[in-house]
């Protein structure tokens, strides 16, 4: 793995590099993507079929093939073990929890001449969620995306997945059960984001769309912003870590480890003020990479994409980490929390030794779907907020029309806009 020094002479050029790892060759996958986004508007369900067979390796023979069974759903569910189903619910019970505290609420405010101003909550009526297959199924990305969205009330879920050979991962299918969903789409890549901006005979057109993919689904969601809202444009998979001397290099190897088997293109970074730290977590990567199912991601993600830095302080660290703004960032370190208000940019924030990514993954509650590639300087997780929506409520009484109606006409009048001005002034 690359170690660098802060007081290496090329740092500046190396450490520019390193915030270059989420930027995506958008440009280059943009005509194909258009071309299949235009394809599923024009023709449907038949754009959809052929995609399908080129992509995906099955055949759709009629529209109904489209459609995941919900008794699929169900015996996949009945079928788990015990343990695996407690796991399961667990994970949604915590999730729900969480995302229960985030939901605002409508409110008023009451004048004392009368005027009544507000804000309307409202769940969007239908979401999209996108959710990855091909070289790993994610089941726990349905959790993630499905759960706020049931929270904020969304009457109708549709879930498109991509399914390879035409199989869908069992433990997705019981997640499904789970979850409640009744409509799920053996659609994947850009078509499956092109069906739920446009929809077809068989897939509704939605409002929002969330959930993460490859280059190819972020760029059809980047073009088809506008038709229906979206979360966030995300990329590559990556962990940040903080560590100072007190770290166990056993436990910080396996943690940057655990992004690096997600995706060759994942980045993992660890910044410390030990040099020997550095040194043997580097040592311990390689002696856990050989045991992982996964290695030969892992191992090409760690090489091309991995980087270890040494700095002189801790507070040179958080600096550096702040600028490189991860997806998750691990605090490691012998008082983690007083780190905290320093940190500004990062997806979401592991606290301590016992807190591993992972975690975060699976079980802890808060969302896993978070911004990469830096965008955490201006994104947050996917959250409640990205199923509502919020009208502002203005209600003017005969008081309150004489004492802000002149100002209001003669601010229409300063930009010349005479109607404007005449509708306040007609009430006056």
């Amino acid at each position: 793995m690359k170690i660098y020094s802060v007081n290496d002479k090329e740092f500046d050029e190396n450490f520019s590099e390193l915030l270059q790892r989420g930027k995506m060759d958008i440009d280059n996958v943009s005509s194909i993507v258009k071309n299949i986004l235009d394809e599923i508007k024009t023709d449907g369900n038949e754009a959809l079929k052929k995609h399908i067979e080129k992509f995906d390796k099955w055949s759709a023979k009629n529209d109904s093939d489209l459609l995941v069974k919900t008794d699929e759903m169900k015996k996949a569910y009945e079928s788990l073990n015990s343990e695996l189903k407690e796991a399961l619910h667990l994970a949604y019970k915590r999730i729900e929890s969480f995302h229960k505290k985030q939901l605002p609420t409508s409110w008023f405010d009451y004048e004392p001449n009368g005027n009544i101003l507000g804000q309307k909550v409202t769940a969007v009526e239908k979401a999209g969620l996108y959710i990855p297959g091909g070289k790993a199924a994610y089941p726990s990305s349905l959790l993630m995306n499905a759960i706020p969205a049931i929270v904020a009330g969304v009457k109708e879920i549709v879930v498109c997945t991509p399914t390879p050979n035409g199989e869908i991962n069992e433990l997705l299918l019981a997640a499904l059960h789970l979850c409640g969903i009744k409509k799920c789409y053996k659609v994947g890549g850009a078509s499956a984001i092109g069906a739920m901006a446009y929809g077809t005979d068989t897939i509704p057109k939605v409002d929002v769309i969330t959930g993460p993919g490859n280059i190819f689904v972020a760029t059809a969601k980047k073009l088809v912003y506008g038709e229906v809202n979206i979360d966030m444009i995300a990329g590559p998979s990556e962990i940040g870590v903080i560590a100072d001397k007190q770290a166990d290099p056993k436990l910080l190897a396996i943690d940057l480890l655990s992004q690096a088997e997600h995706d060759e293109m994942a980045s993992s970074i660890l910044i410390t003020n030990d040099t020997d730290i550095a040194k043997k977590t580097d040592e311990w990567i390689y002696s856990f990479l050989k045991e992982l199912s996964r290695e030969e991601i892992a191992r090409k993600s760690i090489e091309k994409r991995g980087a270890i830095i040494v700095t002189n302080t801790i507070d040179e660290a958080i600096e550096l980490m702040n600028k490189i703004a991860p997806e998750h960032l691990e605090v490691v370190t012998q008082n983690p929390f007083e780190l905290l208000p320093h940190i500004k940019n990062a997806g979401a924030i592991f606290l301590g030794k016992n807190t591993p990514e992972p975690i975060g993954d699976y079980i802890a509650g808060p969302n896993h779907t978070l911004p990469t590639g830096g965008t955490a300087r201006f994104y947050s997780p996917l959250s409640v907020d990205n199923f509502i929506k919020k009208s502002s409520i203005i209600s003017i009484s005969d008081q309150g029309m004489e004492e802000i109606g002149e100002a209001c006409a003669l601010l229409a009048n300063m930009e010349g806009l005479n109607a404007h001005e005449k509708s306040v002034r007609i009430r006056l």
